[in-house]
């Protein structure tokens, strides 16, 4: 048998999202954080052994994108521009490595004060 029949499949319907993250996303792009943990090679990274430091705990980053793994776990795509003694100056991370050193600003509430602004403008005219 190649597949057992009581496996049970996950899809971006039925599955759960990870208890370690928040129902909605605790960072935004551009927001600047800062790793609260080493991160280590998980050995997904074939240019170090499983194990080495990739980004030392302290390290300042900025959200460059976000995103998800296998639909469940969110992944914060950070840059680390000129982190010391850093393996690699982009990699991802979970929410739970990192702490925000700028407020959240919501995407979506920023287009819409824009927006608005630009009707004030342009009902002025």
């Amino acid at each position: 048998m190649v597949v057992d029949p009581n496996t049970k499949l996950y899809d971006s319907v039925t599955a759960e999202r990870s208890k370690n993250d928040a129902p909605e996303p605790k960072f935004s792009v551009g927001q600047k954080v800062k790793l609260l943990s080493d991160i280590s090679n998980d050995g997904t990274y074939p240019h170090a052994p499983v194990g080495a430091t990739m980004i030392k705990k302290g390290a300042v980053g900025y959200i460059k994108e976000i995103g998800e793994f296998l639909q469940v776990v969110r992944v914060y795509e950070v840059h680390f521009f000129g982190a010391e003694d850093a393996l690699v100056e982009i990699i991802g991370c979970r929410e739970n490595e990192l702490e925000a050193l700028e407020p959240y600003k919501s995407e979506m509430q920023e287009e819409r004060e824009l927006l608005e602004a630009h009707r004030k403008r342009m009902q002025k005219k």
